[in-house]
C-alpha cells in the first residue's frame, strides 16, 4: 500500500480490493481497460495479487475459492478505511447496525483489519496501520488508474451518511438534487471532497460501493470494457469539472466505474 512513510489518517480511504472467482481473467479484463500491472505474492497463507497503476500499489485482487463462494461470496469491490483503533471501530460497527464478518486478521509489518458488513450488507474494510506504515493515502488529482471517486447507492441513504460517517469521522456536506430520485449527497474526508451517497431508487441496483478509476479517455475505456466482455451500464455523463463518467460491470460480475476526459 503505497505512499509517505506516515500512518494513514483516521478515516482516509487506503487500498481498493477486487473479490472475484478468476483473478486471471480479471487481470486480463482490468489490465486491457485501466493499464493495471499485477505483482502475484502471498497475504496470511493465501495468494494476494498487488494491483499497480504505473509504479503505484493502489489495490488488490483475492481470489474466492469454493469455500467462499459456497458461503455466498460473489465479485465485489471493496474499500479499505483506516482507523485508529480496530477495536473502538469494530464496537462501533457492530453498534450501529453493522457486522464483522472476518476478524483477527492481520498483515505483519502493515496492521490488523477486519472485513465488515454495513447495515445493508455492503462489504468493506477497516484496517489500524502500524506508525511506520507505507501509506495508500489517494493523490489529488488522481493519476490515470488511480481511484478518484467512492460512490454509494443507499436504499436508506440517512443511514448509510450516518453509519459511515460515524465510523470514520467523514462529513456530509453538499448535494445535487436528481428531481424525484432524491438527492446526490457528498462525502468529505478532511479537505478532500471523496465520494457520494445517493438512493437506489427503483434503478434495481444492489445497495453497496461502486468505485470510479481514472481513465485518459473515456470512450477508449468504454471500448476496452466492451471489448474484454464487461458490460456498460449507460451512456458517458459529463460530470462537474468537465469529465465524463460511466458505471460498469466485469465480466466476473463486480460493478465498478470509469472517470475521465472525452478526447473525441
Amino acid at each position: 500500500m503505497s505512499g509517505g512513510q506516515h500512518r494513514p489518517r483516521h478515516g482516509a480511504v487506503t487500498w481498493h480490493e477486487l473479490m472475484t472467482h478468476d483473478t486471471d481473467a480479471a487481470q486480463a479484463f482490468y489490465g486491457s481497460v485501466l493499464g493495471w500491472r499485477f505483482d502475484t505474492g502471498e497475504v496470511g497463507g493465501r495468494s494476494y495479487d498487488v494491483i499497480l497503476a504505473g509504479e503505484t500499489a493502489i489495490g488488490g485482487m483475492l481470489g474466492l475459492d469454493a469455500g467462499m463462494r459456497q458461503a455466498g461470496a460473489r465479485p465485489v469491490w471493496a474499500a479499505y478505511v483506516a482507523v485508529d483503533s480496530l477495536d473502538a471501530a469494530s464496537g462501533a460497527i457492530r453498534e450501529s447496525g453493522g457486522e464483522l464478518t472476518m476478524e483477527g486478521l492481520a498483515i505483519p509489518g502493515m496492521g490488523r483489519f477486519a472485513l465488515a458488513a454495513d447495515p445493508a450488507g455492503a462489504p468493506f474494510y477497516v484496517m489500524e496501520y502500524d506508525g511506520a506504515t507505507p501509506t495508500g493515502e489517494p493523490q489529488f488529482p488522481p493519476p490515470p488508474g488511480h481511484c478518484a471517486w467512492n460512490e454509494y447507492a443507499a436504499d436508506d441513504p440517512d443511514r448509510a451518511i450516518a453509519f459511515y460517517t460515524g465510523l470514520s469521522g467523514w462529513r456530509q456536506e453538499g448535494e445535487l438534487p436528481m428531481g424525484e430520485h432524491g438527492a446526490y449527497r457528498f462525502l468529505h474526508h478532511d479537505d478532500a471532497m471523496i465520494g457520494a451517497v445517493m438512493p437506489v431508487g427503483d434503478t434495481g441496483m444492489q445497495p453497496g460501493w461502486t468505485f470510479y478509476f481514472v481513465v485518459p479517455d473515456i470512450d477508449a475505456g468504454l471500448a476496452a470494457i466492451r471489448a474484454g466482455g464487461g458490460q456498460v451500464l449507460h451512456d458517458p455523463v459529463e460530470i462537474p469539472g468537465g469529465d465524463f463518467s460511466v458505471s460498469a460491470v466485469d465480466p466476473q460480475g463486480a460493478g465498478f466505474g470509469l472517470v475521465g476526459p472525452r478526447k473525441a
